[in-house]
């Protein structure tokens, strides 16, 4: 039977098939974008991702115009992993002690997600990380409020120093989680009044 010849009915009998077809497709293509960007991070690409879900180029394409935009979805969900991870932290009564556990449980998370830990550490765009700086800067305003961060210390020497951190620990390719929780560590003494 030619195009042409399709019957209303038909078409629609095909379409929640397409529908669901290109659902999986992109179930799929999310998922292989969450692993090849775990183990590339940024370095990451988009035929790797069509590779690993079985699909074409064309199929992430539809989904994702572009690898920025696929980026931008896996980041997402990684920060929407970091934030039930981090919920205990951010619960926590005491400013200094919300802090300090918020920054420890960031470094022992980035050292397991290679593409939020280069993500963090490039600053090329706050798109992507802007919601957990601006986090990280609250918690610290409250606890340097209750007098367990310098009083000079800003939003600015916590960039420098937590991306900083991220940055030589992504280049010298550590991705211990007890090695980052040491480098936490020293990033919240530096900023110990």
């Amino acid at each position: 039977m030619n195009p042409a010849q399709t019957t209303p009915q038909q078409t629609r009998q095909a379409s929640p098939h397409k529908r669901a077809d290109a659902r999986r497709n992109h179930e799929r293509v999310f998922a292989a974008a969450l692993e090849v960007f775990e183990e590339f991070g940024l370095q990451g690409t988009v035929p790797q991702v069509a590779e690993r879900a079985a699909v074409g180029k064309a199929t992430v394409y539809r989904s994702y115009p572009t690898k920025d935009d696929l980026v931008a979805a896996v980041v997402r969900h990684r920060l929407a992993e970091l934030d039930r991870v981090t919920a205990p932290a951010l619960a926590e009564a005491e400013p200094a002690r919300a802090f300090d556990t918020y920054v420890i449980l960031l470094f022992e998370n980035l050292a397991r997600d290679r593409l939020l830990s280069e993500a963090l550490a490039e600053g090329r765009s706050t798109t992507y990380t802007g919601p957990l700086l601006d986090r990280l800067a609250a918690l610290m305003d409250a606890a340097r409020t209750a007098g367990r961060i310098r009083s000079d210390a800003n939003p600015l020497d916590l960039r420098v120093v937590l991306c900083g951190m991220c940055l030589q620990l992504i280049y010298l390719a550590e991705r211990d989680p007890a090695r980052w929780r040491r480098y936490g560590e020293l990033t919240l003494q530096a900023l110990r009044p």
